[in-house]
């Protein structure tokens, strides 16, 4: 098998932590690393270590003089994914951005159709859709045991403070920018990405955290004959307690990213009680309450891997087989780009005073 041959822009947490990590363990099977441009000069001679026989470069202007790169990661600061990734594709480079995507949809199917325009291939680092724990709650829906599905909750949410520049709107951050395309993008996902999805609530405010950008978010997204959506993407939440709950007609799913547990009926085994118009008594015409035992069952497990191992692998497997065969992307841009709208929305509707 053939490896492709692949540059990273950005040491930093994601370009170095994430995407770096992957290439230079033994789950990556298919790119080789070429390339690395990075403005810290101690990160540049430090990749020199780390991916044996690479290139580095402090622009990234600099890939353009090469012709053996098959994919760029662009790995940079949020603000700068936009103008970036445009100016690889109108060179021609196949492209991953990371998250989020764009700053609006505007932006987001600018960079769509210019891939299109010139034939290359555009992907964008949203891993979690091949996390176990997202697929799992896509077969529990699927499989119909909790009926028709009436809510969604999705909470990525913890009792911390940030104080990076990952809390500053004029860098494209804050909550929602940067953790917030993994839970809404698992809300929209669970929903199929309806088309007609629209954001009929959504708060923002900042809390803890330092700068000026949002570290508490509640967002509320819904489609006609779907599910509502309810997504907590908080800095202030002391109790979390799961990642996804899922509440349908006849029970109830609830993971974090590695446990999960539901409680359901079964069709036929609790049959339809005779509805009483009057108040309910016992033998002695004492009032009672209206109780019974359900005959329920009960499913636990574990899911193996997580977004940054099982996801990181998975997507990188899918970009490969679309390099090399051409074959159609499960993670689509025209997807993220959903994602941007959600979030473009929701700070429409609750704009915070730019201090920075």
């Amino acid at each position: 098998m053939k490896k492709l041959n692949l540059a990273i822009i950005g040491q930093g947490r994601s370009g170095r932590d994430i995407h770096g990590k992957h290439f230079k363990s033994e789950r990556n099977t298919k790119f080789n690393v070429v390339a690395v441009v990075e403005l810290d000069e101690v990160r540049r001679q430090r990749a020199l270590e780390e991916y044996p026989g690479c290139e580095v470069f402090e622009n990234y202007s600099d890939l353009y003089n090469r012709k053996d790169i098959d994919l760029v990661v662009n790995a940079t600061y949020s603000q700068d994914h936009f103008r970036i990734t445009k100016e690889l594709l109108e060179n021609g480079m196949n492209v991953v951005v990371e998250k989020p995507f764009g700053a609006n949809r505007f932006e987001c199917e600018t960079l769509i159709n210019l891939a299109k325009k010139n034939n290359v291939t555009l992907g964008v680092f949203q891993q979690t859709f091949f996390a176990p724990y997202y697929l799992g709650a896509k077969e529990v829906i699927a499989s119909g045991k909790l009926g028709e599905i009436k809510q969604i909750d999705v909470t990525f949410s913890n009792f911390a403070r940030r104080w990076d520049w990952q809390t500053v709107q004029s860098k494209l951050a804050g909550n929602i920018f940067n953790t917030g395309p993994h839970p809404i993008g698992i809300g929209l996902g669970l929903i199929d990405f309806d088309p007609n999805a629209q954001v009929v609530f959504s708060r923002l405010d900042h809390v803890l955290s330092s700068g000026d950008s949002d570290d508490y978010a509640k967002i509320i997204v819904t489609a006609p004959n779907k599910a509502v959506v309810d997504i907590e993407i908080n800095s202030n939440d002391a109790y979390p307690v799961w990642n996804i709950k899922i509440i349908g007609s006849k029970g109830t799913y609830k993971s974090d990213v590695y446990n999960y547990e539901m409680k359901y009926i079964v069709d036929g085994e609790n049959p339809e009680q005779p509805l009483v118009m009057t108040s309910l008594m016992d033998e002695n015409r004492y009032p009672i309450y209206c109780s019974e035992n359900l005959i329920t069952h009960e499913e636990k497990g574990q899911y193996v891997g997580d977004a940054f191992d099982v996801g990181t692998q998975s997507f990188y497997e899918m970009m490969y087989a679309k390099l090399t065969e051409n074959k159609p992307m499960e993670v689509t841009p025209q997807q993220a780009a959903m994602i941007i709208n959600v979030i473009e929305t929701a700070h429409a509707q609750n704009p915070l005073p730019v201090k920075f």
